[in-house]
């Protein structure tokens, strides 16, 4: 008996904070008011003038809106993809804010965190799970633009728009064209309302309790089983946002979606309560130095521990 109570008092010296077993209660998640939502917009904001966190965005997002306009620029068969590409930020939109997560939560611990911090989710032992989910919302993604091709095709066939405006004369005056969009939005509500169904809270959750990808898709279950009416607020709040930031050529979406982002984190502060402990991220691995010798060996993690 006392054998195996030393033993465990040397694994858990041995062990540092971050590979401690995580309690398996589901989280308890609370009944959500309009009031939340304007709290978690107003914390949002706070944070993103707080922090430039929109560097994130003009590093990632535009140089993808820049790709698929000029391919709309050298070749208009893509031009039916456009909005549907757009409108796909909706889906995959939770994933890409994971560095923003951090951002807002080291500041909600007092902290002055840089843009480069937002990098730290890389090194959370939860990071495979929420790379597991955000493929999931890829995979949504990916199929949303080949249902919004077909309907597209469905309503007009294949032959290509020969200008811009001679695709906006299809789309905006004909009855094909408004077929289009009633049925182009139907189908995207449908993707849009699946996708936030299972990632409401899911990856702030992960990063903050690193529960496992069924676990994180449960509770974000719960949180909107519990809040339907609200759960459907904040989806019209982001597609609002959304449109809004991307009518000036996606410009605004350098506001849009760090507001975003930083308001989903403290969305999920009031949506399920705080875990019984709180998990520190662990520090950067020391960087020694590296001879070319040591090449390529010197690139594993565990030849360096041998050595």
């Amino acid at each position: 008996m006392a054998a195996s109570i030393a033993d465990h008092a040397s694994s858990t010296q041995n062990h540092p904070p971050a590979t401690l077993p995580q309690i398996d209660t589901a989280p308890n998640v609370r009944r959500l008011t309009t009031n939340d939502l304007r709290e978690a917009l107003r914390r949002g904001w706070d944070d993103f003038t707080a922090m430039p966190s929109h560097a994130i965005v003009l590093c990632i997002i535009y140089p993808v809106l820049g790709v698929a306009l000029a391919r709309a620029a050298l070749g208009y068969s893509v031009l039916p993809l456009l909005f549907p590409l757009a409108a796909g930020f909706a889906l995959v939109g939770p994933f890409a804010a994971l560095g923003l997560y951090e951002l807002s939560r080291r500041r909600e611990r007092g902290e002055s965190p840089s843009v480069w911090d937002a990098t730290s989710v890389l090194r959370s032992p939860s990071f495979g799970t929420m790379l597991g989910l955000g493929v999931l919302l890829l995979t949504l993604f990916v199929i949303w633009v080949a249902a919004a091709q077909a309907i597209y095709v469905a309503t007009f066939g294949y032959a290509p728009a020969a200008t811009i405006p001679d695709f906006l004369g299809r789309v905006l005056t004909t009855r094909e064209g408004f077929w289009l969009i009633a049925i182009g939005c139907g189908v995207g509500f449908l993707f849009a309302l699946v996708a936030l169904c299972i990632s409401m809270i899911a990856f702030p959750l992960m990063l903050d309790r690193h529960a496992g990808v069924t676990d994180a898709m449960l509770t974000s279950l719960r949180v909107v089983a519990k809040n339907p009416v609200v759960t459907a607020q904040w989806g019209l709040i982001v597609a609002v946002l959304l449109v809004l930031g991307s009518l000036p050529a996606f410009v605004g979406l350098a506001v849009v979606l760090p507001l975003l982002g930083h308001a989903t984190w403290h969305l999920y502060r009031r949506a399920v309560e705080p875990a019984p402990r709180s998990y520190q991220m662990p520090p950067p691995p020391a960087k020694g130095r590296r001879y070319a010798a040591d090449f390529p060996a010197a690139l594993f993690p565990w030849g360096r521990d041998r050595r």
